[in-house]
């Protein structure tokens, strides 16, 4: 049996006691974050072509108003941070119009093109953390805010995996508040069969981190892919490590 243990500073009994992990997806299992980044790039960077008053699209913007959160809640915050309102439109917006709904339908548009061309590679220490937790017992869930959480796991080879995915597609029909509410982890650990407490929630953004920190779960586990070792503290993060392998 492959040890879970102290590979990390202050990992020990980070897994200890724990019955089930539950993983964000992107950034935490997949390099999807890079890809989510890039399309929220194109979509302001083309968006903001017709509100020449308004600042450019930064990278900083993605983690300040967008990581983590529900896709529409990303383009409120983020069209909030420039003064812009936007009507809604309906959840099924044409990607063409300029709401707030149809941004985020021609956001989605550009991030399933971007995988559809190169497919979706899992981090190698993900892999080898997964590998180890089943070998002990664990059960494993995925809670996403992204609607395309299905698709992406099917693309890294990791849906065998996973029997609970609770995505943004649940939350909707479940009526389950975003990150940073805990209500989607509790979610998946109800469909688990376990307590919060005995679940240990694995995030990469400083939303999800304190959706963990919100919920009364066992500990939460920050990866930092640039929200930063200190935000993701500050945020409530039990630990950070920069791959999840330094746990084994």
């Amino acid at each position: 049996m492959t040890a879970i243990s102290n590979g990390a500073p202050g990992a020990s009994g980070v897994l200890s006691g724990a019955s089930a992990i539950l993983f964000d997806l992107d950034g935490v299992l997949t390099p999807t974050a890079v890809v989510h980044e890039r399309a929220w790039q194109e979509l302001f960077d083309g968006f903001l072509k017709g509100v020449p008053e308004a600042a450019h699209y930064r990278g900083s913007d993605y983690f300040d108003h967008i990581d983590g959160k529900p896709r529409f809640d990303g383009v409120r915050d983020f069209l909030a941070s420039r003064n812009i309102v936007l009507p809604e439109g309906p959840a099924d917006d044409d990607p063409a119009h300029n709401t707030v709904h149809g941004l985020g339908n021609r956001k989605n548009k550009v991030f399933n093109d971007i995988v559809a061309s190169g497919g979706v590679k899992p981090y190698e220490g993900s892999v080898r953390l997964i590998e180890a937790a089943l070998k002990r017992g664990l059960k494993l869930a995925v809670v996403s805010s992204s609607r395309n959480a299905v698709p992406v796991l099917k693309a890294a080879g990791l849906s065998d995996h996973f029997p609970v995915v609770v995505d943004g597609v649940v939350a909707v029909s479940e009526g389950l508040p975003g990150k940073p509410s805990p209500a989607t982890y509790q979610y998946a650990a109800r469909l688990l069969g376990l307590p919060s407490e005995e679940c240990v929630v694995v995030e990469d953004a400083v939303s999800g981190v304190q959706a963990g920190s919100a919920g009364s779960f066992h500990s939460v586990i920050g990866v930092d892919r640039g929200a930063g070792r200190a935000a993701l503290l500050d945020a409530g993060a039990t630990i950070v490590v920069n791959d999840l392998a330094e746990l084994l």
